[in-house]
C-alpha cells in the first residue's frame, strides 16, 4: 500500500498502523519430524531455513510501522499468547479506563471471549483497513443467551463440551449472532473450560461467543501472573460500570434474543467427524457411526463404499516389521490447536492418561505419525514440573513445535510405505487430532477421515490403532500376561486431574515464560532485515512477491460495468470451506503451483506449503480451489478441475481461468450453503479475485468470507429463500448477465439474466452502506488509498 501511495504522488508515511500495541505473528510449523527427543528443535530450524524470507520481511515491518510489537515464530499459538499474556481485559489510556476489546485476522480470535474480552475474527483484508484506522461496520447482531446448568460427569472434558454446544447450536443456526453464555453452570467451568468454548465459535457460526468477566476471571489473572495493581483496577471499574458479573444471581442475567439451555450433566465423552466439526459422535456410538460411514453415499457422513470393499487391507514394511491397515486405521495421532492446547485440565489430563496407560503395558505402535504441538511454553513447563512428560514421550508424543501444526495442515509427511498401502487400496484411514477443523482434504491428502478429540482420546485411538472400536466392550490392549486393558481402567476423573493442576499451574511459570517471550530464538536475534519505509522487493523471490492488487489503480473512482454473458468457473454444493477455495497445506507435485515453482528451479521438497508461500500472489493464485477434495459438479469426480466453455475441456482452475482472462471472459461462481466456512483466509478472496471472478452467487455466505469478498470488490449475491442453483434448473453451462444499479441499496434484489432464457432475482449481500463504498472502489484497500491521497 506504501508503494501505491507513493506511486500516486502521496506520502507513504501515511500507511502507519494505529493499533494500540500489539502484533502477533502466528507462525504454524510442518510436523516433519516426530516421535524423537529432538523433533522440535528439527523442525524449528527446517522452518526457519524454510521461511527465513518471511520473517526477514516481518522483522522489517516491526521497525519500519509505529505502534507494532511483534511476538517471534515459536513463542507459541497468538490466541494462547493473548489468553496468558497480552489481554488486559481493561485498557488504560491516560486517566480513561475502557474494556479491552480485538480483532483478529484468525477466526479463533473469539477464544479471548472467555477472559470477558470482546473480540472476534474479520477477514485479513478488512483488518489491514481497521490498522489504518478504518471502522469495522456491521449490522446490529441478536444475542442469543446459552443457559448453562449443571456441573459436568467426571468422566466428561471441556472438549467433550465444546464439541456439543458446537453440534447445538448449528442446528439452532447462529450465523452473524452474538452468543453469550449465563447461568450457574457457568461457575463450574474455569476460564481455559471457558476458552475452548469460546474458541469453536466460528464452528457454531457465531460471530462471538462471550463469558462476561466475574470472580473466576480475576482468579486467572493472578494465575497467570498479571500485575495484582491493574487487577485491582479491573475490579474496581467493572463493578463501577456494572459489567462484573455473578452468574448464580439470575437477577443479573440480560434479557436475549432467544434463550437456549445445556445441563452439564448430559455431556458425553465425543469426538465430531469424519468430515466436519459439528458433526458430534458420541464415543460410545463411534463404532457404529464410522462403519455407516463407510457405505452411505458419498457426503459429510459418508464416503460411498460397496460392501465387498470394506474388508480392504494393505500390508507394509516399517522398522523392519509388517503391519496392516484397514478401513478406520489410525494413521496421524495430533494433540495439537489452540483450542485444546490452551487447557491445562485436558493438557494434564492426557498425561496422567498416557502414564497409567504406560504402566499397564501398553504402547502406541511405531507408524503412527503421533505428535505433540504446545499453545505455549507454559504447556510444557507444566507437563514436565508434574512428570506426565515422559510418559507422552513414551507413547510417542513428543513435543514437535508451538503454533499452529495439524490442526492447520501441517501434519507433514507419511511414511511412504504407508501411503503406498493406503492409496493402492483405497483405504479410508483416519487422522485424530485435538483440533478445531477436520474438513475434507485440510489435516492430510491420506487421511479421508479425521476426527475431533479431546487430548485423551486422542492417545486413546492411538493406542487402538483404530477408530472402529467400542471401549465399553473391546479392549484398548493386553497385558504381557495377555489381561485386557479397558479404557476405562486408565482414564483419569476431573478430581485427579484438578488436583494436579491445581499444585502444578502456577504463577511463577507464566511468569518466567513470558518475561522471554518477545526476544526469540538465536536465529531471530541474528535475522538482518532491511531498513526504511519502502520494502525492497526481490523479483526473484518465491516467497515474498509485491502484491499486483493496485498495478491499475487510478485516483478516481472506476467505471461500474455490468457482467454480460459471464461464465460459471465452478459450481458447487454446501458448506464449501476456505480450505476448498485456498488450502494452506502442500503443494500438490502435478498443481500449476508445483509446476511455477519447478519453473524457478525449485525442487519438490523446496515446495513448502501454500500457508508458508501466502506473500507470494502468483504462488497462491494457483493455488486456489487446488483442494484435493474439492466437489465440483462440472466434472465427475473430486479434485481441482473444472470444465471450460465452449471448448469442453477440462482443466486445472487456475487454467480455465488463465484461458477465460485471455478470452475477456467475465467469471462468477455457482454455490449452496455457508460458503466460505472455516479459517478467516483473506487469500479465500484475493485468490478468486486474481482469477478474475466478479461474483459469487449462494444460497447463505459465512460471515468473515462475505466480509472479505466485498473487500476485494467481488460482489455477493444470495439466492432468494427456497432457491438454489440445482431448484432454478442450472448446471453451470449458461452464461449469466447482471447489472448493478449506480444508486443499489443494502441488501437490493437485482435481476439475473440466464442464457437459457430463464432470469430470477438474487438479493445484494452488500449489508451496509460502507459495503457498497468499498464496492464502489474496486475494495477496502483501494478506498483506503484513496481516502489517504484526499
Amino acid at each position: 500500500m506504501r508503494d501505491a501511495v507513493s506511486k500516486l504522488g502521496g506520502d507513504p508515511d501515511k500507511i502507519n498502523p494505529i493499533c494500540p500495541s500489539d502484533l502477533v505473528i502466528d507462525h504454524s510449523v510442518q510436523v516433519d519430524f516426530a516421535r524423537t527427543p529432538d523433533s522440535l528443535q528439527k523442525n524449528q530450524d527446517l522452518e526457519f531455513e524454510r521461511n527465513k524470507e518471511r520473517f526477514r520481511f516481518l522483522k522489517w515491518g516491526a521497525t519500519a510501522f509505529r505502534n507494532m510489537l511483534i511476538v517471534p515464530p515459536g513463542s507459541g499459538i497468538v490466541h494462547q499468547v493473548n489468553l496468558e499474556y497480552l489481554a488486559r481485559v481493561v485498557f488504560s489510556d491516560s486517566e480513561v479506563l475502557y474494556p479491552d476489546s480485538v480483532v483478529g485476522t484468525d477466526s479463533h480470535t473469539t477464544m479471548i471471549n472467555g477472559l470477558g474480552v470482546l473480540g472476534w475474527g474479520a477477514g485479513g483484508i478488512e483488518a489491514e483497513a481497521v490498522m489504518l484506522g478504518q471502522a469495522i461496520s456491521m449490522l446490529l447482531p441478536e444475542v442469543i443467551g446459552y443457559q448453562i446448568t449443571g456441573a459436568l460427569d467426571q468422566y466428561a472434558t471441556s472438549t467433550d463440551l465444546v464439541l456439543t454446544i458446537t453440534k447445538h447450536l448449528r442446528q439452532i443456526g447462529v450465523v452473524g449472532k452474538f452468543v453469550e453464555f449465563f447461568g450457574p453452570g457457568v461457575t463450574a467451568l474455569s476460564i481455559a473450560d471457558r476458552a475452548t468454548i469460546s474458541n469453536m465459535c466460528p464452528e457454531y457460526g457465531a460471530t462471538v461467543g462471550f463469558f462476561p468477566v466475574d470472580n473466576a476471571t480475576l482468579a486467572y489473572l493472578r494465575q497467570t501472573n498479571r500485575d495484582e495493581t491493574k487487577i485491582q483496577t479491573i475490579e474496581a471499574y467493572l463493578r463501577a460500570s456494572k459489567m462484573m458479573r455473578n452468574y448464580s444471581d439470575a437477577n443479573q442475567d440480560p434479557k436475549f434474543t432467544q434463550v437456549v439451555e445445556l445441563d452439564l450433566a448430559t455431556v458425553v465423552p465425543s469426538v465430531s467427524g469424519p468430515k466436519r466439526p459439528h458433526d458430534r459422535v458420541s464415543v460410545s456410538e463411534m463404532k457404529q457411526d464410522f462403519l455407516q460411514c463407510l457405505t452411505n453415499k458419498v457426503g459429510f457422513k459418508g464416503f460411498g463404499l460397496r460392501n465387498e470393499n470394506l474388508g480392504a487391507a494393505g500390508a507394509f514394511e516399517y522398522e523392519g516389521k509388517t503391519y496392516s491397515l484397514k478401513h478406520g486405521s489410525v494413521v496421524i495421532a495430533a494433540i495439537t490447536s489452540c483450542t485444546n492446547t490452551s487447557n491445562p485440565s485436558v493438557m494434564l489430563g492426557a498425561g496422567l492418561l498416557a502414564k497409567k496407560a504406560s504402566e499397564a503395558g501398553l504402547s502406541v505402535a511405531p507408524y503412527i505419525k503421533t505428535s505433540l504441538s504446545p499453545g505455549s511454553g507454559v504447556v510444557s513447563y507444566y507437563l514436565q514440573e508434574s512428570g506426565v512428560l515422559p510418559y507422552l514421550e513414551k507413547m510417542g508424543f513428543n513435543n514437535v513445535g508451538y503454533g499452529c501444526m495439524t490442526c492447520i495442515g501441517n501434519s507433514g509427511p507419511l511414511n511412504d510405505a504407508i501411503v503406498d498401502a493406503i492409496e493402492k487400496n483405497d483405504l479410508v484411514c483416519c487422522g485424530v487430532l485435538s483440533g478445531n477443523r477436520n474438513f475434507e482434504g485440510r489435516i492430510h491428502p491420506n487421511t479421508r477421515a479425521n476426527y475431533l478429540a479431546s487430548p485423551l482420546l486422542v492417545i486413546a485411538y492411538a493406542i487402538a490403532g483404530r477408530v472402529d472400536i467400542d471401549f465399553e466392550t473391546e479392549p484398548l490392549g493386553h497385558t504381557e500376561k495377555g489381561e485386557p486393558i479397558f479404557l476405562r481402567q486408565v482414564w483419569p476423573t476431573r478430581s485427579e486431574i484438578q488436583a494436579v493442576e491445581s499444585k502444578y499451574v502456577i504463577p511463577a511459570m507464566f511468569k518466567e515464560v513470558y518475561s522471554k517471550v518477545t526476544q526469540g530464538s538465536k536465529a531471530w536475534q541474528e535475522l538482518q532485515a532491511p531498513e526504511g519505509k519502502l520494502y525492497p522487493w526481490d523479483t526473484t523471490s518465491t516467497y515474498i512477491k509485491k502484491p499486483p492488487f493496485f498495478e491499475n489503480m487510478t485516483e478516481e473512482l472506476p467505471q461500474q460495468a455490468p457482467l454480460v454473458d459471464a461464465r460459471c468457473l465452478l459450481n458447487l454444493g454446501d458448506s464449501v470451506t476456505t480450505d476448498h477455495i485456498s488450502p494452506a497445506g502442500s503443494i500438490a507435485r502435478n498443481s500449476p503451483a508445483a509446476r511455477y515453482l519447478a519453473e524457478r528451479g525449485l525442487t519438490p521438497k523446496e515446495f513448502n506449503s501454500y500457508g508458508s508461500r501466502r506473500g507470494n500472489d502468483a504462488v497462491m493464485a494457483r493455488g486456489t480451489f487446488a483442494n484435493i477434495r474439492l466437489v465440483n459438479k462440472l466434472v465427475g469426480k473430486p479434485g481441482p478441475k473444472t470444465v471450460h466453455f465452449p471448448s469442453m475441456q477440462e482443466l486445472d482452475v487456475y487454467d480455465a481461468a488463465e484461458r477465460y482472462k485471455q478470452e475477456n471472459v467475465a467469471l462468477i461462481l455457482l454455490v449452496g450453503k455457508d460458503y466460505g466456512s472455516g479459517s478467516s483466509r483473506d487469500w479465500a478472496a484475493k485468490g478468486p479475485y486474481l482469477q478474475g471472478i466478479k461474483a459469487v452467487i449462494a444460497e447463505s455466505f459465512e460471515r468473515i468470507h462475505r466480509s472479505n469478498l466485498v473487500g476485494m470488490g467481488i460482489v455477493p449475491l444470495e439466492y432468494l429463500p427456497g432457491q438454489s442453483t440445482d431448484s432454478l434448473g442450472f448446471d453451470g453451462s449458461e452464461t449469466f448477465t447482471l447489472h448493478i444499479p449506480v444508486d443499489c441499496k443494502p441488501g437490493q434484489q437485482i435481476s439475473v439474466k440466464a442464457s437459457n432464457g430463464k432470469e430470477f432475482d438474487v438479493k445484494l449481500r452488500f449489508d451496509t452502506e460502507v459495503d457498497l463504498t468499498y464496492y464502489r472502489n474496486g475494495g477496502i484497500l483501494n478506498f483506503m488509498i484513496r481516502q489517504m491521497l484526499q
